[in-house]
């Protein structure tokens, strides 16, 4: 068995976006500006209602899909085409923005935790512009997978080797989105395909990723080979995603990413023009 090497280690930044949510962002920062076919991962835990209330108000997309996953708190989703829904502890909503949608998150609580992730995940050319879709999934509709020693794996998106498969296909890119619990002491194995990249997100405890000790709030990026393999050297949670490479021209501006220069303006026109 060939184990993926590490590539880069990148200690997550301290960041805010929407109305002043405070967040780490663990890709699509000046060391890792983005992983094929992933653009951005942030972050957000916050027990001060002060650090969430603002919450992510109107604003556009256009080209790619967001992956909201709560682990505490609830949020509360709405867009211009009509789809409304909360997600609670556990639970996940991909949507495809495509040729472009409006849409807001707010908290759907006055205080307490608010903790999970949001992914950003590229579109193929011939889909940056197809419909916007959206998928939502509460906890008790994602599977996971209980492994010796007490590791289990919960699989929001595609399956595990084992063949335990989440709710979401994986879409354009074929995505593997996995939570992976480990104590310490314990060893998580899998391979993810020789076409697909892969990343770790560490955001409990300390790991060691090959000849590598990680600590949380980190992004791990990996290179080739037949399989991940994650040591826990403390209780530890673990983000594994993977997915397929779409080899084309990014161009990212704010909140839209297409093929080109051009396609980035005519998004700013359709949208200042109400197109969307």
């Amino acid at each position: 068995m060939r184990v993926r090497p590490v590539l880069k280690i990148v200690k997550g930044l301290p960041a805010s976006d929407g109305d002043g949510v405070r967040l780490t962002r663990m890709l699509g920062t000046p060391e890792a500006q983005m992983f094929d076919p992933f653009l951005m991962l942030d972050c957000f835990d916050n027990d001060q209602a002060s650090d969430y209330m603002g919450g992510f108000p109107d604003h556009p997309h256009r080209g790619f899909e967001t992956v909201t996953y709560m682990l505490e708190g609830r949020m509360r989703h709405k867009d211009n085409t009509g789809r409304e829904g909360v997600i609670g502890p556990g639970g996940i909503q991909w949507m495809r923005a495509g040729k472009g949608i409006v849409h807001s998150e707010m908290p759907e609580q006055a205080e307490g935790r608010m903790r999970g992730f949001q992914l950003w995940v590229n579109l193929p050319a011939k889909l940056k512009m197809s419909a916007p879709g959206y998928q939502e999934f509460e906890a008790d509709s994602i599977p996971v997978e209980a492994r010796d020693g007490g590791v289990s794996v919960k699989v929001i998106s595609g399956a595990t080797d084992a063949g335990t498969a989440g709710p979401i296909g994986g879409g354009a890119v074929d995505a593997l989105y996995f939570d992976v619990v480990l104590p310490a002491g314990t060893v998580f194995e899998e391979s993810v395909g020789d076409d697909r990249n892969a990343m770790l997100a560490v955001y409990e405890g300390q790991v060691r990723v090959a000849h590598d000790t990680v600590n949380a709030l980190s992004g791990v990026f990996l290179g080739t080979g037949d399989a991940i393999r994650v040591e826990a050297v403390t209780d530890a949670r673990v983000l594994l995603l993977a997915g397929r490479p779409i080899n084309e021209p990014v161009f990212w501006h704010g909140p839209f990413v297409m093929n080109s220069r051009e396609e980035i303006v005519q998004a700013f026109e359709d949208f200042q023009r109400g197109r969307f």
